[in-house]
């Protein structure tokens, strides 16, 4: 059986897109199932600890470096679009997507950042003028705020937006996106350039990545035969978009960094995403599955979960054993993956080390 493959693209920007509102009309779900970026509801209850829920963690913050951040500017940098663009200043910055505001809050530029993505969870950020309608960037409320660098991606949309943005006048910067754990350094340092901080970018990576190192210090030695086999499943319920990962979908990187196994990748998913069936399941054979937590509530937690064709036929469905993270950091590969690292491998292993 051929099954549909979906673009990487597609479906991160549907991540970036995760945290739309319930009140959505007809048309535009139609919309967003045919680019796949339906938005799950909230409104089932969270599953108890222990059967699919995320640990009890820290405070949503990011933690900023100790020396406050003082750029050297003017700076000419190459954007991923094909550009060379001038950043002259960074008093008023907007990031739009929430893994750019968490690196640019690290940095220590809370203060000059005056808008954000609508995924920009964190706490620090909350306050702070979403500049998305309808999950899209509105070019007219970022130019209202007078923003002297705007920081995007290659999932940042409307392409029209973007291209109004910078038709005025503004330095957009325009960062690859990253896919595993050896882009978050480079990520972090096209950023720090941007905004004239090098060194602060530098200071960033190394803190990054110590923290990472000894996260992975502590994952329990794998078994004989490997670790958990572990499928990433996209899921929003309500615009009936099932989703399993392959080894194009982000989530490999973590899961081998974990001591798991992709079992998408395993199982011969070369690309991205393709749509949940018995057959890829049943192929999968995941021992684990690891959701977004938002995700896993739209469609009604463990127990709807488990009502997806060919779940609850899985080990992992059979033992209810669901991983789940929480939407605004899994994939952003950011300042604070050692801590998403940190969440995979407590659930992964509750007993300290095995399968389970």
């Amino acid at each position: 059986m051929r099954l549909p493959q979906y673009s990487a693209a597609a479906v991160r920007r549907a991540v970036r897109r995760r945290t739309g509102g319930p009140g959505t009309s007809a048309a535009a779900l139609a919309l967003a199932l045919a680019t796949l970026t339906g938005c799950g509801g909230t409104e089932a209850p969270a599953p108890a600890v222990g059967d699919g829920a995320t640990p009890t963690a820290a405070a949503d913050v990011v933690e900023p470096l100790a020396a406050a951040p003082s750029p050297r500017l003017p700076v000419t940098v190459h954007s991923a679009d094909g550009t060379d663009v001038t950043v002259t200043s960074a008093d008023r910055i907007i990031p739009l997507t929430g893994s750019l505001s968490e690196i640019v809050f690290t940095l220590g530029f809370g203060k000059q950042v005056v808008a954000r993505d609508i995924t920009a969870t964190f706490e620090q950020a909350e306050r702070l003028p979403v500049v998305t309608r309808a999950h899209d960037v509105s070019a007219e409320s970022v130019l209202a705020l007078r923003p002297t660098v705007v920081l995007a991606d290659t999932t940042t949309g409307p392409a029209e937006a973007v291209a109004q943005i910078r038709d005025a006048g503004i330095a957009l910067v325009v960062v690859e996106p990253a896919k595993e754990l050896a882009d978050v350094g480079r990520r972090t340092g096209t950023v720090a350039a941007a905004l004239g901080v090098p060194s602060a970018g530098d200071e960033l990576e190394a803190r990054t990545e110590s923290r990472i190192a000894a996260v992975r210090k502590g994952i329990p030695p794998r078994p004989e035969g490997g670790g958990p086999r572990v499928a990433f499943l996209y899921l929003r319920g309500s615009a009936s978009v099932y989703l399993l990962g392959g080894r194009e979908s982000g989530a490999s990187s973590l899961l081998e960094a974990a001591g798991a196994v992709d079992a998408g990748k395993a199982s011969g998913l070369t690309k991205d995403f393709t749509a949940i069936t018995a057959e890829a399941l049943a192929k999968a054979a995941p021992d684990a599955i690891l959701v977004m937590s938002k995700g896993l509530d739209s469609v009604g937690g463990v127990d709807g979960l488990v009502r997806i064709p060919g779940v609850a036929e899985t080990p992992a469905g059979m033992d209810r054993r669901i991983v789940s993270v929480d939407d605004g950091v899994l994939l952003n590969y950011g300042p604070r993956t050692d801590r998403v690292l940190a969440e995979l491998v407590e659930q992964l292993y509750p007993d300290g080390g095995g399968k389970k």
